[in-house]
């Protein structure tokens, strides 16, 4: 069975992106990224949000990342071999390939992916992975802490769920980022 995997990078206060929606101090450096990079080639298909789906498709486009370092295009590469899944009432077409949209998030529908998926699955963006976890679906939590305090913003994780984890591993990286690698208990 697959496992499903919530992965964030967060400020020290717990928040993806300030009150402005800004997220630029949480940019890996090749360090983290290479390791990221590592973590996602595991990953078969990615369930994103509207809004997430709108910021990851970026890596779409490969002559964007041309004159970016190797770690960068590597996980522009990673992105693209996956199937994605988006979750939109709003959103008509996709522009990435190996994608379609959902209307609605449907716990089962997302069951049945991880019995029958030959690799792990991903999703990202704070709202869809709260719908994840309240219906017990997250089987990991990959949490890249920031070194960084932002003061308020959107939420990394739900404030309305209590969930037991273990922490099977972590990594302080150089520049201040430290990885908590944390598997979700009954």
């Amino acid at each position: 069975m697959a496992k499903l995997i919530y992965s964030a990078i967060m400020s020290l206060d717990g928040y993806v992106a300030d009150e402005d929606g800004n997220f630029d101090w949480a940019a890996p450096d090749e360090e983290v990224h290479t390791f990221v990079n590592d973590l996602e080639r595991a990953v078969g298909t990615y369930l994103y949000g509207r809004r997430m789906y709108e910021v990851m498709v970026a890596w779409e486009t490969p002559h964007t990342f041309a004159d970016q370092p190797p770690f960068v295009q590597e996980f522009a590469a990673i992105w693209r071999a996956a199937d994605k899944i988006v979750y939109s009432k709003t959103l008509q077409t996709v522009s990435s390939g190996r994608t379609r949209i959902e209307r609605d998030f449907d716990p089962e529908a997302v069951r049945q992916l991880k019995a029958s998926a030959g690799h792990d699955i991903s999703v990202g963006g704070p709202d869809l992975a709260c719908q994840a976890i309240k219906a017990g679906l997250v089987d990991e939590l990959h949490l890249f802490l920031a070194p960084i305090v932002v003061g308020g913003g959107k939420r990394s994780l739900p404030s309305d769920v209590r969930l037991k984890l273990e922490l099977p591993d972590e990594r302080r990286f150089e520049g201040g980022v430290v990885h908590f690698h944390y598997r979700t208990r009954p």
